[in-house]
């Protein structure tokens, strides 16, 4: 049987760290990710996912991420129930977090938070995912500065300052 979960998204507010009586840290999260598809009126709408993570895992999360982070998350997930004050029994559906990962830098991270400071949050998690999603696509290379140890391409034509023909043998061709 298979019960894996893998999600890209953004975190909703810090993440809780707390510890159980036997001392083992568990952080709590809800992870905002992006549906597919639009609605009828062109907007994108997010699911919000709760995640629990538990010991370094949780630790870790909890020291490195803030409210807005991109995180990629790996993990299953998991039904549990308690009954609450009322007497009534309590369904909770989470993913139990196995592995995390950081997703953009420190500096876009610490830039974006700088922002966030105002309660904005879905608008934000609807325009930097479609952003993102059109950044890691398109434009994940070198940078592109001055100094840089790479080449600039840009959108240009390599051989576009070449006047020589190119000499391609038929044992150089794919087909």
């Amino acid at each position: 049987m298979i019960n894996n979960v893998v999600l890209v998204g953004r975190l909703t507010k810090d993440a809780d760290l707390r510890y159980t009586s036997n001392g083992a840290a568990v952080a709590s999260f809800t992870v905002a990710v992006n549906r597919q598809f639009t609605n009828q009126k062109g907007e994108r709408e997010a699911d919000f996912i709760n995640c629990v993570a538990w010991r370094k895992t949780a630790e870790t999360l909890a020291n490195f991420t803030r409210k807005g982070s991109l995180i990629g998350v790996e993990g299953r997930i998991q039904t549990r129930s308690y009954d609450n004050q009322q007497g009534q029994r309590v369904y909770v559906t989470e993913v139990v977090v196995e592995n995390f990962s950081m997703l953009e830098s420190k500096s876009a991270n610490d830039q974006r938070r700088g922002s966030d400071d105002t309660d904005n949050t879905s608008k934000t998690y609807q325009q930097s995912s479609a952003n993102q999603t059109q950044n890691n696509y398109s434009q994940k290379s070198a940078p592109q500065n001055q100094n840089s140890q790479y080449p600039d391409f840009g959108n240009s034509d390599p051989f576009e300052k070449s006047s020589q023909p190119i000499d391609i043998s038929d044992d150089d061709l794919p087909f």
